[in-house]
């Protein structure tokens, strides 16, 4: 069933009401906002449910912070959480809905979604419903009827929801989030995105044992699903204690996926550049050869294709926010005072460009798009190293160091020039800028320098980063995890006529280009997997990196930018964007027998070039944790892969 708008007419009387229930909680909020301060840090409550005996388990930190604040709200009125019916039906929802049930411009989805199930009348239509969704989504969902809690999170793990299991057989069992600390023995995990889980409440308290009955997703009504079934099991169930019973459910109903398979198709690459017969390891990095590439029909009217539904998916996440009337049809709007509303995490790089420029096709004219570009302060040693180390010829302007000047001071005049944070992804970032206002001139670019200091980095860490970063505990994580906290945070400076100056990005909506490497073969790894194992073990190589990027990394990033009050939303792993790829056999997307800063991403490079960006599209792969120097700031010995000690939490014991 569709939601409509509300009537014209109903408009002034649904705000007044709305305005005289939001004073009514805010004035219930104070008594709880001053229970809430007297408490420890990061000491937990637990939240009880209106008329109920179910109770979730919340943060005091993110309990204080929803009470003075209610909820991120993107589109329609602001909706508190958790929702109750007149059933006792209980949801809360962390999710944006782009397709599948109609969503009205003043409508709010959580309200939305709650209503349709509100009426489903069966599992087989409770997974219809979530089948149906295209968005990121986590949710949790007491059905009072059948005494029966649902939770889960999209395919993709695109929002963060954590499970914790009591040692104890007949103890607790908790759902949130975001964790503030641990009970000692009692670890967080992520709960797999694998499908969706119901606890039988009921049955529970007759048998005094836990057990999770699974829905998990598949592809369509060709896999066999007692075969999906006990591969989603074995995967889940090596993680959960040994009293946590997890089983499928008996009518074997599945979730059905979002996405195609991927095309694992092999066909042998060209072998060659176009226009040349010298081999491809002899390819000249260059924006002429990809030209020479866009030569081809069919190679174009791919990327064509691609660029097209990709151009949609950025079209949904920058759109689907509210936005004031005024600033849409002011007709001689005032550049000067407008406030962006996307942000884009920057590093000049290819993701990221071309998530700028398609934005730029979307985001109203006089609203300036803010490009948050995180820098970490370098070491001594780091700005004078090079002057002797050779370079490839692509390479060579974006390992450019610091002049050989000390650093100024950081208490000084901020638009004085600070030498020490022109880290790589500084300076890819400023070139970026300029290809995108020569695309468009009349856009307000916002090229926000975020510059971060030892001291400020150990001490946001302590304070807040570990905290969502956990359950995740590795020096990949601390690393990654810090780079985007301090840039989605959006604290920094912006040019002026010449001069930096103070900002603090006011976007909401945070655009990331995270799944690009992950499905064109980004990242270094890919390559040594081609060398050994061709384009069969690549294809599993990608697939492998889909299935896991839930766990490694979606979580973790909404937790992260979740924390400023900031939504995460995901281009290139938006379901459309995932299908064509994954429609595509492995050549026509990428082509390792090219050098780096060509073969890696052809795809997305060639779309790049076509949308009319230049020097950015043949630049190679450089992880946030290297552009922005981050990576062996405080330990030159560490691996990724190592457990990372900086991340210990305190115990509730220890508080």
């Amino acid at each position: 069933m569709s939601g409509r708008p509300p009537r014209q007419e109903d408009g002034d009387s649904a705000a007044l009401r709305h305005k005289e229930e939001l004073s009514r909680r805010i004035k219930e909020q104070k008594v709880v906002v001053d229970e809430l301060s007297n408490l420890k840090k990061n000491r937990k409550v637990y939240k009880q449910q209106p008329n109920s005996n179910i109770f979730f388990l919340a943060d005091r930190t993110e309990m204080l912070s929803q009470c003075k604040s209610h909820v991120l709200h993107l589109r329609g009125l602001v909706t508190p959480q958790p929702l109750e019916d007149a059933n006792n039906n209980i949801f809360l929802w962390n999710g944006e809905v782009f397709s599948g049930v109609h969503v009205g411009n003043l409508e709010n989805d959580t309200d939305i979604v709650f209503h349709h199930l509100a009426l489903c009348s069966s599992e087989m239509d409770i997974l219809s419903l979530f089948s149906s969704l295209q968005g990121p989504w986590s949710f949790i969902y007491y059905e009072a009827a059948r005494h029966s809690l649902w939770f889960g999170r999209d395919y993709f793990g695109r929002r963060s929801l954590l499970w914790q299991f009591s040692n104890e057989v007949d103890s607790a069992f908790c759902l949130t989030s975001v964790s503030g600390c641990s009970e000692s023995g009692n670890q967080w995990q992520e709960v797999p995105a694998s499908g969706i889980f119901k606890i039988d409440l009921k049955a529970c308290a007759t048998t005094k044992s836990l057990s999770l009955t699974l829905f998990p997703w598949k592809y369509s009504c060709r896999e066999k699903a007692e075969e999906t079934c006990i591969n989603v099991l074995d995967q889940v169930s090596k993680d959960l204690p040994n009293h946590v019973h997890l089983v499928v459910n008996e009518s074997k109903l599945c979730l059905r996926a979002p996405v195609i398979p991927l095309n694992k198709t092999l066909s042998k690459a060209s072998g060659a550049c176009p226009g040349s017969n010298s081999s491809n390891i002899n390819c000249v990095v260059s924006v002429e050869t990809l030209q020479e590439f866009l030569a081809e029909e069919h190679k174009k009217k791919l990327v064509c294709q691609f660029i097209d539904v990709l151009n949609e998916a950025v079209k949904r996440r920058v759109l689907c926010l509210f936005r004031d009337p005024d600033q849409k049809t002011r007709e001689v709007p005032s550049m000067s005072h407008k406030k962006a509303h996307i942000a884009v995490l920057f590093s000049g790089g290819i993701d990221s460009m071309v998530i700028a420029a398609l934005a730029d096709k979307h985001v109203p004219l006089e609203e300036p798009i803010d490009l948050l570009n995180v820098a970490f302060m370098m070491k001594e040693r780091a700005k004078h190293r090079g002057t002797t180390k050779r370079h490839t010829s692509h390479e060579v302007q974006l390992d450019l160091l610091c002049p050989q000047e000390g650093c100024q001071d950081l208490d000084a005049d901020p638009g004085t020039h600070l030498s020490c944070f022109d880290v790589p992804d500084r300076i890819t970032g400023r070139a970026g800028l300029k290809e995108l206002e020569a695309i468009n001139p009349s856009r307000t670019w916002n090229f926000v320098e975020i510059n971060v200091t030892l001291e400020e980095l150990k001490k946001m860490r302590k304070q807040r980063i570990n905290y969502l970063i956990y359950p995740l505990d590795t020096v990949l994580d601390d690393s990654i995890g810090c780079a985007m906290w301090f840039a989605s945070r959006g604290e920094g400076f912006i040019s002026n006529q010449g001069k930096l100056k103070p900002y603090k990005s006011p976007a909401k909506v945070v655009l990331t280009g995270i799944g690009a490497d992950e499905q064109l073969a980004g990242y270094s790894r890919h390559r040594v997997c081609f060398r050994k194992d061709g384009l069969e073990g690549l294809n599993k190589e990608l697939e492998m990196e889909l299935g896991r990027i839930s766990s490694r990394n979606l979580g973790r990033d909404d937790r992260i930018i979740g924390d400023h009050g900031k939504e995460a939303r995901f281009p290139f792993l938006d379901e459309d964007v995932v299908s064509f790829l994954n429609s595509l056999p492995i050549s026509e997307k990428v082509d390792l027998t090219l050098p780096r800063g060509i073969g890696e991403k052809l795809i997305l490079r060639l779309a790049a070039k076509e949308l009319g960006l230049t020097a950015s599209t043949v630049l190679p792969k450089r992880a946030v944790q290297f552009g922005s120097r981050i990576a062996k700031l405080e330990s030159n010995s560490e691996k990724a892969s190592d457990t990372c000690n900086r991340l210990k939490l305190l115990s509730v014991d220890e508080l």
